[in-house]
Parts: structure tokens; sequence; C-alpha cells
């Protein structure tokens, strides 16, 4: 016990001595990534300590001059790299560290890793499954909806949501045969029930015909589209039915993607300039400026939906959980249920 810890101590003490002159190279291929790394001569005994996050040197070769060249030659889906979508980019991260003790103690030494592609124009998210929720529409659409996890790579596993929060939410329909569609959030609210009713507790997150609310009081915001037919609503956890369950009800419409009107929209308020932006066409934006007052074609108010037709769909996500940081509890699988 006291040796391994004196050894321990030895090694960090020659890594301290060395660490200040590492050399690490990385090449960022399309699906791995390959690194070598300039080690001195006192580490090579003890190269079998360095990692990429969970995986060990692929190869070590000892140069002429004593030192060695440790070298990671993985895929993105080994070595637990996390996957994130940012917009128009794929960014794969995660570290290089060097542990002289157990892997349940810090890591002495860490440096970062990060690959960075352009998306795909083709790619769609693969968690589009029957267990997202489905729902045939009239003239034979098909919605999806469902609550995403914080990467934005498939579905949520767990419906508690720390307040502040993002909570992701994407709603697609299926091309299939059908012209190109565009898909819009016209309305949505945060309910206490999976249905709406006179006296049903509401929040308004979305309204005024594709107006986002919550954009203006709070950080929420449409992410970029990866296709016309599908929308992410990034939305940010707000104050409501705290610690209870919570469903978001939003009315969903189908429509031309190369026409735009106060009717027809997904507008966001962007803090940065002060005003309001229209996701799919920013040079556009001056159908969002009725957001601060009246837009066209506004729903009646309280909770009565427009009478539904051939492109609008009436869709629900919950049950969702908004909890306290100090106060979560044990969270569920969410369901998602969409009703036409």
């Amino acid at each position: 016990m006291v040796s391994h810890l004196y050894l321990g101590v030895v090694i960090l003490a020659i890594f301290a001595s060395t660490v200040t002159y590492a050399d690490i190279d990385v090449v960022c291929e399309k699906d791995s990534v390959k690194i070598k790394w300039k080690i001195s001569a006192e580490l090579v005994p003890f190269a079998a300590r360095l990692f990429l996050g969970s995986c060990m040197v692929s190869h070590l070769n000892v140069l002429p001059t004593g030192e060695g060249e440790a070298q990671f030659d993985y895929t993105f889906a080994e070595c637990k790299f996390k996957k994130l979508i940012k917009g128009k980019h794929i960014k794969y991260q995660n570290e290089l560290t060097y542990r002289p003790q157990a892997k349940t103690k810090p890591a002495s030494f860490v440096y970062p890793i990060e690959c960075v592609q352009k998306r795909p124009e083709t790619w769609i998210p693969p968690f589009l499954n029957p267990g997202s929720g489905v729902s045939a529409g009239r003239g034979g659409l098909v919605i999806h909806m469902s609550l995403l996890n914080e990467q934005l790579t498939g579905v949520a596993e767990t419906n508690v949501i720390p307040l502040g929060s993002f909570m992701p939410i994407w709603a697609a329909v299926e091309q299939k045969s059908h012209q190109p569609l565009l898909l819009l959030m016209e309305q949505c609210v945060a309910a206490s029930t999976p249905e709406l009713q006179p006296g049903s507790q509401v929040y308004p997150i979305i309204n005024n015909k594709g107006c986002l609310l919550e954009s203006k009081r709070g950080n929420s915001m449409f992410l970029p589209r990866y296709h016309s037919s599908a929308i992410i609503l990034y939305l940010q956890s707000f104050k409501f039915n705290l610690g209870e369950e919570v469903y978001i009800h939003c009315k969903l419409v189908v429509w031309d993607p190369e026409v735009f009107n106060e009717g027809k929209k997904a507008c966001h308020y962007v803090k940065e300039s002060g005003s309001w932006e229209l996701l799919d066409d920013p040079f556009q934006s001056s159908l969002c400026s009725c957001c601060d007052s009246t837009c066209k074609s506004r729903s009646r108010r309280g909770l009565e939906w427009e009478s539904h037709d051939q492109s609008r769909t009436h869709s629900v996500l919950g049950p969702l959980i908004i909890v306290e940081h100090n106060n979560k509890p044990v969270g569920s699988s969410v369901s998602q249920d969409v009703l036409v």
C-alpha cells in the first residue's frame, strides 16, 4: 500500500517535470481520429497510464533518443467520445489524460480533443422511431414529436428537467411522396393536464401565429433546421407547476416552404439585436414585427384551438417534471402522445 503510494508520487514528479514539453499532434478524419503524443524517456515505462477517454494507447514507438511516441487510433464510436450537434456542425469531444494512479483518482494531466465536421446536408437525426410518438394526420401526413437529450442525438432518457436547463423539443412531418413540406409551431402552451380544458392551468410558450414568447422572457430559441420538414424548439425550462406533471401542447402546421407571411412563420427574439428574427429567412424578419402586437389570423382567445384541416395537428408531449436543482424526484421515461 505504502509502496504503491510512493510509486504514484514518483510518477507524478516525473510527469510534472516533462509535461511542459508535451508534443501532441491530432489528425481528425471522417469517422475517426489519429493522435501522436510524444513523451519523455522517463514516461515511456508508464505509457499504459496514458488514455484517450476510456481507451489505452494503440501503439508505442520508442525513438532512438529514448523518447516515446504514443499513438491513439480510434473511431468516434469508441473511447466514449461525446457527439454534439451545433447548428451546421457536428463536434466530437474527448480528453487525453495521464493517470499515474487508479482511474478513480483525478488525472494529473488533461488535454482536450475536439474534432469538428460540417454536418452533411442530407443528415437526419437517428431518433426517428415509432417510440417517439406517431400520428397519421389528415391527408396522409405522419407527425413525430419528441423530447431530445442534451446532445440532440436521440430521445431523452428521463422526463425530469432541472429548472433553467434546456429541453429540446423536436417535431417533424414525414415527407414520403409529398412535395417539400415546411413544419411550423403555430402555438404552444404548457399545461398541467394531458388534455386542454376550460379550467386547465396553462403557460404560453408560442403564440401569435409562431412567435416564441419564451425567447423574449428567457433564452429559448429555434435551432437552425436540418430540413424544412422538421423543427427543434430549444426551450429553457421555466417555473410552472414545479415538481408536478407538465404537458406541452403544440399546434403544428404544415405549409409551403417557399411562402412566409404573418400567419405562417417561426420567429424568435434575438436579445443581441433587440429584435425578432424569422428562423427560415432573416432577410424577411419584418414579418415578425407583429409579434409585439397582433399578427394576422390570430387564433381565438383562451384555450379554443382552430378547427383541424389537412395541414394542422394538435400534438401533446409529456409528462415532463420541472424541478429545482436541489429537489430532483426519480424520473420516468418520457411518453409522447400525438392527437389529431
